[in-house]
């Protein structure tokens, strides 16, 4: 067993993991329980699984957990602070940006992060996700 030590939305969580590579999302998932990152494809391509790391929007899937330690991490959950919606947030709710939603909290993230950042959207909601993150800036 490996123990690593975590920032998640500001909370240092130490996890006991038996492999060094595990993916952070399975982590944040399923050991620390925040289950807005989601899994899509498992390959750094969808985007469903984006965290910020250190400011940055990230792919959590093929990122280990030993990667992560010391970094700070923010997931969807953690956007929010003392009950205040994100300006991102505001924006998507405002302009009903979700159709199934699976992929939105990557998007969230991502555009909190300072942009798309290429994450797939099945349901096509690429106008409102751009209309949404361009409000966002004036919120």
């Amino acid at each position: 067993m490996t123990s690593v030590s975590l920032n998640v939305n500001g909370v240092v969580h130490t996890v006991s993991v038996n492999d060094p590579s595990m993916p952070l999302l399975w982590v944040l998932r399923d050991i620390i329980g925040l289950t807005g990152t989601k899994y899509g494809c498992g390959i750094e391509v969808c985007g469903a699984c984006t965290a910020m790391i250190d400011g940055s929007a990230e792919r959590t899937c093929q990122t280990s957990v030993t990667e992560a330690a010391g970094r700070m991490i923010t997931t969807v959950e953690g956007l929010s602070k003392d009950g205040v919606s994100h300006p991102v947030q505001k924006a998507w709710i405002q302009l009903q940006v979700p159709q199934c939603g699976y992929c939105q909290s990557g998007q969230v993230v991502a555009a909190a992060a300072g942009g798309s950042d290429g994450n797939i959207c099945v349901c096509g909601t690429y106008q409102r996700i751009a209309a949404a993150t361009a409000l966002a800036r004036t919120l």
